[in-house]
């Protein structure tokens, strides 16, 4: 136990004097923090400017049809619809307007022909105009008052038929799928993110030692099981933190900052309930533990760090095929699909198949508890095994061994 706690503290330190781990946990803070800021500044600044704010400071929107009434009414409506332009019936005739807009005067027009038909004018058209679609809506709400009002409504009553509120609730049993969704998609893709970098890190760490020699002379003095349980835990305790201190500076930030957030889209990331967050911390530590103790093994066989990449990547592929089938379910709104109840037991797809489910579907208590148990074991038994395949790993040079080779001398030995 005492070889356990000086290797793990040992590489703690190394984590804390590393500057690129220090650096980027900053930056993260940092950049977290000045987003969390960012609309109270663009708050305080439209405040500075709101008294000097007047309608001709909007861009001018003209509107154009013969029938003098049917402009009017138009003009009424899109003032209403158009918020941010200064909606203006035009002067004189289609030629003069087409010059304004080619002038600056105006950015955009529309020349009404009928009650159904337009055109619309603008001189250069923006991929994000979106302008038409909004008259559309419009144009058709316009052409159905008139059609009552010749019908023999008045413009009152065929406005109260139009603006009618439709009211309506909404009772979910289960999940709610689009609520859920964005802080789902945020830890899933944070504990892919932490996974692949820290993995890759304990798998360079040893292939560093081996190849400095160091590790043949630590091999004989410690067990091989704490310096692997050593290594593995002391990442995963980096990797938590990191994201502890991360995730922490955002949820503080955003409650210091909350009524300038009030953003439905932002609270629903924020708003994890906290059984979900103890799911979380459950399969992010399991799945991070199961995976850095097959990457510590790999990287034990590497016997130069040039061999990292090439040895690490059916581990890395194995995981990206895991957060892609987690990815396509939560696109297609079918988390209880086929495929994600069996990487739901998978001991190599659960934290993150068995943690979308919990989040976005109705899952039975026993099925969860199924798959951590499943997980638990499985991590202890890799753990072990990696341990094994460490000590024969760190002892052989050259050729990077099969993997077969290796399984055959770990049960040799015992």
């Amino acid at each position: 136990m005492s070889q356990f706690g000086k290797i793990l503290k040992f590489e703690l330190k190394g984590y804390l004097r590393n500057k690129v781990f220090v650096g980027i946990t900053i930056f993260l803070v940092v950049a977290i923090a000045i987003v969390m800021f960012i609309p109270n500044i663009i708050a305080a600044i439209e405040s500075d400017n709101e008294g000097n704010v007047t309608p001709t400071d909007l861009p001018t929107m003209l509107v154009y049809s013969e029938n003098e009434n049917l402009s009017a009414i138009v003009k009424e409506y899109f003032g209403d619809a158009f918020i941010d332009y200064n909606v203006q019936i035009a002067e004189g005739d289609v030629d003069d307007l087409k010059n304004d807009i080619i002038a600056g005067n105006a950015e955009c027009a529309f020349v009404i022909n009928s009650a159904s038909s337009y055109t619309y004018y603008v001189n250069n058209l923006s991929m994000y105009d979106s302008n038409t679609a909004i008259a559309d809506t419009v144009l058709q709400e316009v052409y159905r008052v008139n059609a009552m009002v010749q019908s023999g409504l008045t413009p009152e009553q065929a406005g109260e038929i139009m603006s009618v509120q439709i009211e309506s609730s909404t009772e979910t049993l289960g999940k709610d799928q689009m609520q859920n969704f964005f802080y789902t998609y945020i830890m899933i893709f944070a504990l892919y993110t932490v996974i692949l970098l820290y993995g890759q890190m304990v798998a360079t760490n040893v292939a560093t030692e081996k190849s400095s020699r160091a590790m043949e002379l630590l091999v004989t003095s410690a067990k091989p099981t704490s310096m692997m349980f050593g290594k593995v835990l002391a990442s995963c305790i980096a990797g938590f933190s990191q994201l502890v201190i991360v995730f922490g500076t955002a949820i503080l930030l955003y409650n210091i900052n909350k009524e300038s957030l009030s953003n439905p889209l932002i609270a629903s990331i924020f708003d994890i309930p906290i059984e979900l967050f103890i799911y979380l911390i459950v399969f992010f530590v399991l799945g991070f533990l199961i995976y850095a103790f097959m990457f510590g093994a790999i990287g034990s066989t590497a016997s130069k760090l040039e061999d990292i990449n090439t040895s690490v990547m059916p581990i890395t592929y194995l995981f990206i095929i895991a957060f892609m089938v987690v990815m396509f379910s939560m696109s297609s709104g079918e988390i209880d699909n086929a495929i994600m109840r069996v990487c739901s037991y998978i001991p190599f797809t659960s934290p993150m198949a068995m943690f979308t489910r919990i989040c976005m579907s109705t899952v039975a208590w026993y099925e969860i508890a199924i798959a951590i148990v499943i997980l638990i074991a499985s991590t202890m038994g890799i753990g072990v095994l990696s341990a094994k395949i460490y000590r024969v790993g760190v002892l052989l040079y050259g050729t990077p061994p099969k993997i077969g080779t290796i399984i055959k001398t770990v049960f040799k030995k015992q």
